[in-house]
């Protein structure tokens, strides 16, 4: 499976050159210019792993990133920043970050950064999540009730995925439109369909017309 990190950096010339290392590496890339895109694009997808710039315009990285862990969201973080000084280190961590590297920097130690965190993250993702009588393993994508699986169409997997990995959030329309992909099976019948099978499976879903799903916080 791709993954997909979120990028915020207003330099045009550093954007293009990570973007380009990071989509030959087989990530998958999605660029912000400001705070705010960034702040937007997490309310619409997840990612993996966030790389932050700090001084950045309309809402810094460390404003960013705070506004994101007030909201619940545990995504793993890296400033990449040219603050080199203490007080902005201590600050970032403070932000919520899990890393921080210092412009100008190696590309080979970010990628070395960058692995690491993910690794990190999905090992903690081979556990199951709690979801009243079901659990789920978001590294599989896979629903289980006691130890046995609940086979899922591939659909409504990524569907319970994001609203998983974004429980007690609601996850808008739009959002879980996205990872259905293209065609009829992206419309918002089907979404109702997919959504309407996962409660049958004793999922706690909860709709919020016209704007989205929440799944409950077990």
């Amino acid at each position: 499976m791709k993954r997909t990190l979120l990028l915020l950096e207003d330099d045009a010339i550093l954007a293009e050159t990570l973007m380009d290392l990071l989509e030959a590496r087989g990530y998958g890339v999605h660029l912000a210019e400001d705070g705010e895109q960034a702040l937007e694009a997490c309310f619409q997808r997840s990612f993996d792993l966030m790389l932050l710039d700090v001084s950045v315009p309309k809402l810094d990285g460390f404003e960013l990133l705070r506004e994101l862990r007030a909201s619940g969201e545990e995504t793993p973080a890296l400033f990449i920043s040219a603050k080199t000084d203490i007080a902005s280190l201590a600050e970032g961590f403070e932000a919520g970050a899990d890393d921080y590297i210092k412009k100008p920097f190696d590309f080979d130690e970010l990628l070395i950064r960058i692995d690491s965190l993910l690794r990190k993250r999905f090992r903690t993702r081979e556990a199951r999540i709690e979801l009243g009588e079901l659990s789920f393993r978001i590294a599989s994508a896979e629903l289980f009730r006691g130890d046995e699986p609940l086979p899922l169409p591939p659909a409504q997997a990524r569907i319970l995925d994001l609203l998983v990995r974004r429980r007690g959030e609601i996850v808008s329309k739009e959002a879980l439109l996205e990872v259905l992909g293209e065609g009829e099976e992206a419309s918002e019948g089907a979404l109702r369909v997919h959504v309407s099978h996962l409660r049958k499976l004793g999922l706690a879903i909860e709709t919020r017309k016209g704007i989205g799903y929440r799944l409950e916080a077990s």
